[in-house]
């Protein structure tokens, strides 16, 4: 007989190395290992931050540029015990607002004093506070309002905003001399969040009176979250992908000529 000429397909699967439709057995489980370990960041980052930050919205411009109206931040809950100079907390206070939270920046601890002005600063303990937080231009206060010794176990604070904010300025014909209780604290404030503006910057004035309060994690809570979002959806879609490579090498592979026989 004549020579006979046949056309044969390249076997699928088998010892060719194509890949498993849906990806191979060891892909699959990485990529199950990644979705579950997402989970744990992502669940986990959001936990830590319920347990550790709270939520408030600042109903007034009295901290102004640092946090203006309407703008919503995150506290850490810290014990009074916890605040340092320079810190903007969250207290609440009868004498001040009755049944309402305050947003303040404390300026001075028990057993400082502290003045205003000289050449146009705020001072504790004799000296001069640079305070880049407040609005350019404007006056570290809004009078000069003597001289106050805080009593130990309290706090001295005022908006950043100072021409319009209610603050201990305003209270200091009460017998505390406008000082809140350490106790009255239940935050501090970390970040501004929406809209975004980020974490606070540090109270650098504050350094040559001590040591000021650290960050709180959210840095890192946000890192944990960031990361879980990123392995859940990469984990995710390793499946369809994989199948849609599949398919794309089946559709090009080209039949192979059997030789003559």
């Amino acid at each position: 007989m004549g020579g006979e000429s046949m056309t044969r397909t390249a076997p699928q699967g088998g010892g060719t190395g194509t890949a498993r439709a849906g990806g191979g057995r060891l892909g699959q489980r990485l990529s199950g290992l990644a979705v579950a370990l997402g989970l744990v960041l992502f669940l986990g980052g959001f936990a830590w931050g319920a347990v550790v930050y709270r939520p408030y919205t600042v109903p007034t411009s009295s901290m102004t540029p640092t946090i203006d109206a309407g703008d919503r931040v995150l506290a850490q809950r810290v014990d009074g015990d916890e605040v340092r100079r320079g810190d903007v907390v969250v207290f609440e206070d009868k004498t001040w607002v009755d049944n309402a939270k305050v947003v303040k920046r404390v300026v001075a601890v028990g057993g400082d004093t502290v003045a205003c002005c000289t050449d146009g600063k705020l001072t504790v303990n004799g000296k001069r506070i640079d305070e880049p937080y407040l609005p350019e231009g404007s006056l570290a206060g809004i009078k000069n309002f003597g001289t106050v010794t805080v009593p130990e176990g309290r706090l001295f604070l005022l908006g950043d905003e100072r021409q319009g904010s209610l603050d201990s300025t305003a209270h200091l014909t009460d017998a505390a001399q406008g000082t809140v209780s350490r106790r009255a604290v239940s935050a501090r404030v970390d970040a501004v969040v929406w809209p975004w503006k980020g974490m606070l910057e540090r109270p650098t004035g504050f350094e040559t009176l001590g040591t000021l309060s650290a960050p709180g994690p959210l840095p890192v809570i946000e890192v944990l979250v960031v990361a879980g979002a990123v392995l859940v959806l990469g984990g995710g879609a390793y499946g369809p992908i994989a199948a849609r490579v599949s398919r794309s090498r089946a559709r090009t592979a080209r039949p192979e000529a059997a030789g003559a026989r």
